[in-house]
């Protein structure tokens, strides 16, 4: 099978992935999550004519001049208006939220008032009509358009939400991915490894990627190099209605990388496997009805970078978000040599010098080296046969952080 180009293999995974159906939830549980419909408001905000500072309200040609003179009526808190009409030289202690008295059209705030004492005020300011005052639907009116389809669930969307009078909204299901890591040499972090094992670590990241752009991740544990084990969390993933499967290892061409015969004997039809991609040519995608399923390589850095271009532009798809990858350009900080037919992601440290930014690699790349990975804040993109490249040549840079 021929190496496919990282931008078909992309187009080919992301084919037909529509957002997942809606589900009603708590307006309190809805943060971060993504609109299935639109918000129409089911009120009027704010609902009648409303103070919009502490102060009096008062007829707006008793105050058109100053010092004027007031008697003191009744007072207007927020949430208890005052039931009586404001006449000629008369006021209406009243405070911010509070409904505007029927027969006063404007607020004169506190600050501008005196007390005289007795039941009368002193306007030592001119106010104008309508000073202060916020009218009823200011903000918006029932049946308004308020929040468009697609909307993620920030803090003003919501608390906007809140105030149209919704305790439930209909958003997209989040994405459920399940991830099953393979290979008889894993553990999970804490033990303590024999002569011939390591530490299991890319579950982990993955599961990370996966919930930064919305997803649950399921993390089904270790399969052995044996196709029962692996077949037993494949049927596990399936019972538990993930909509992506991800292997962790198992998917390239040795004796003992079993995943994708255990897949296909599951039902799985084959897209593509291998990539025109360093690192993460062995990347293998396929469909099992209708879960997507991603065998992502063994290697730690491998996996990582792969779950940057491949899973976390598909979960956002499916959970209904909008994703791109953050690539600027940028100078490179050292020489690089030229590239063969694979495009190259390549960690570097990306830093900001004299208004420039550079882009400086790492000067070992092997895809095993976790901790280069995070300390890499990008990774310099290099197309297939670039020519070598002298340091302060431009470069393209996908940004980690």
């Amino acid at each position: 099978m021929a190496l496919v180009p990282v931008a078909e293999a992309l187009e080919r995974l992301l084919e037909g992935a529509a957002a997942l159906p809606g589900e009603s939830i708590a307006l309190a549980d809805a943060a971060g999550r993504v609109l299935a419909e639109p918000v129409v408001a089911l009120r009027t905000q704010p609902p009648f004519n409303a103070s919009a500072m502490d102060g009096y309200a008062a007829r707006a040609q008793d105050v058109a001049s100053a010092p004027s003179r007031l008697s003191v009526i009744g007072m207007a808190p927020a949430g208890r208006g005052f039931d009586g009409s404001v006449g000629r030289a008369e006021a209406v202690r009243i405070f911010t939220g509070a409904p505007l008295p029927e027969g006063a059209d404007t607020i004169v705030i506190q600050e501008n008032v005196r007390d005289l004492g007795n039941g009368h005020i002193e306007v030592t300011e001119p106010t104008a009509k309508d000073r202060n005052i916020r009218r009823r639907g200011l903000d918006f009116s029932q049946g308004d358009l308020l929040l468009q389809k697609g909307r993620v669930l920030d803090p003003a969307a919501l608390s906007l939400a809140a105030s149209a009078n919704h305790p439930m909204l209909n958003v997209v299901r989040r994405p459920l991915v399940a991830i099953i890591a393979t290979g008889d040499e894993l553990l999970p972090p804490g033990r303590d490894p024999g002569p011939d094992q390591i530490i299991s670590s890319n579950a982990y990241g993955v599961a990370a990627a996966a919930q930064s752009v919305g997803a649950n991740a399921l993390d089904l544990g270790i399969a052995a190099d044996r196709m029962a084990d692996i077949a037993a969390l494949v049927r596990k993933a399936v019972a538990a209605k993930a909509d992506v499967i991800v292997t962790l290892g198992g998917a390239s061409v040795g004796d003992h990388d079993l995943v994708h015969d255990v897949l296909t004997s599951e039902g799985m039809k084959l897209d593509f496997w291998k990539l025109a991609m360093r690192p993460g040519k062995p990347l293998m995608f396929g469909r099992l009805g209708d879960i997507r399923c991603i065998g992502l390589p063994g290697n730690p850095v491998a996996s990582l970078v792969c779950s940057q271009l491949f899973l976390k532009p598909l979960l956002a798809q499916l959970g209904g978000r909008t994703y791109r990858q953050d690539i600027r350009p940028a100078q490179l900080g050292a020489a690089m040599p030229a590239n063969d037919l694979r495009q190259d992601y390549v960690r570097a440290v990306v830093s900001e010098e004299t208004g420039a930014r550079v882009a400086t690699p790492f000067g070992i790349q092997d895809s095993s080296m976790l901790r280069m990975l995070a300390d890499a804040n990008g990774l310099i993109v290099r197309e297939p046969f670039a020519p070598a490249a002298a340091a302060g040549a431009a470069c393209s840079v996908l940004m980690l952080r």
